[in-house]
């Protein structure tokens, strides 16, 4: 199933996108697509519904983060061994984690704005993982046993924020609009292998980063479990798991950054297309 939600921003609907790519309107069904909708027992009732019974919603609604505002949006940094190549990181012993503030969640369509005085600032198109049951001291093999689905992350970061001005990564990353999220939850039984699934993201038409799952660093089974182990995670939060190389930041001989005006579209292997417009706060 593809599950998401429309509407204003705040005020966004539960619904579904069937197999012709129209979306259904779950407010019926289910209050919102949150932790209980995508527990395995909720998804399991949504999996029983026909689509073709629900009401059809104009497809000029906006489409919203696909999931209700998660308990904990946490990121992993350098989990691509191509991409650390490309940063000149080291490649990690231990997951990088971080998070990104609540109030970077944003949709898949919306405008990013560039924070006053930001100079450098870049994109991330990323896998992301949706918690379905409860994770705390997770062991490696049950892992995926907590995952609802899979969704596109893009980890919108301030460079200059996030290296330059001391301290953790995290004034670099949660800015407002800094993480939009969808369009849609695609459900693990309809994704074969997370580790191996083709992503990119274009600027103003130009691909700029092209890569795959596979180059992972530390797989998805093993970051749910080792991020439970430090953050309980509950159903509804969502785990970016990094990104390919062709970051801003990683461009030779001069590294590039956005600017107002400009546009990116990114998207995942069965997971759909973001596209955001970039103006200036």
């Amino acid at each position: 199933m593809k599950l998401l939600r429309y509407g204003p921003a705040g005020a966004e609907k539960p619904g579904l996108l069937d197999a012709s790519g129209a979306i259904r309107d779950l407010s019926g069904v289910v209050r919102d697509i949150d932790g209980e909708a995508i527990s395995p027992a909720g998804l399991q009732r949504l999996a029983a519904l026909d689509p073709a019974g629900l009401p059809r919603i104009d497809g000029s609604s906006r489409i919203g983060p696909c999931v209700v505002r998660p308990l904990n949006f946490v990121c992993i940094g350098l989990n691509y061994a191509d991409h650390a190549a490309e940063t000149g990181g080291k490649i990690p012993k231990e997951p990088i984690i971080f998070l990104k503030s609540l109030s970077a969640y944003h949709g898949p369509y919306d405008d990013v704005r560039i924070p006053r005085g930001s100079k450098k600032t870049d994109w991330e198109v990323e896998l992301g993982v949706v918690i379905g049951t409860k994770a705390s001291y997770a062991q490696a093999h049950e892992g995926m046993d907590h995952v609802a689905g899979y969704c596109i992350v893009n980890d919108v970061s301030e460079r200059e924020f996030q290296t330059e001005r001391g301290g953790q990564w995290d004034k670099g990353k949660g800015c407002d609009t800094f993480g939009p999220t969808g369009p849609w939850l695609v459900t693990k039984d309809e994704v074969r292998d997370p580790q191996n699934l083709s992503l990119w993201l274009e600027v103003d038409g130009k691909r700029m980063q092209n890569g795959n799952t596979r180059t992972m660093i530390f797989d998805v089974r093993k970051l749910v479990s080792y991020v439970s182990h430090f953050i309980t995670l509950y159903p509804g939060d969502i785990i970016a798991t990094g990104t390919p190389p062709g970051v801003g930041m990683g461009i030779k001989p001069e590294p590039v950054y956005l600017q107002p005006g400009q546009i990116m579209r990114l998207g995942i292997e069965g997971l759909g297309e973001q596209q955001q417009r970039v103006i200036a706060a």
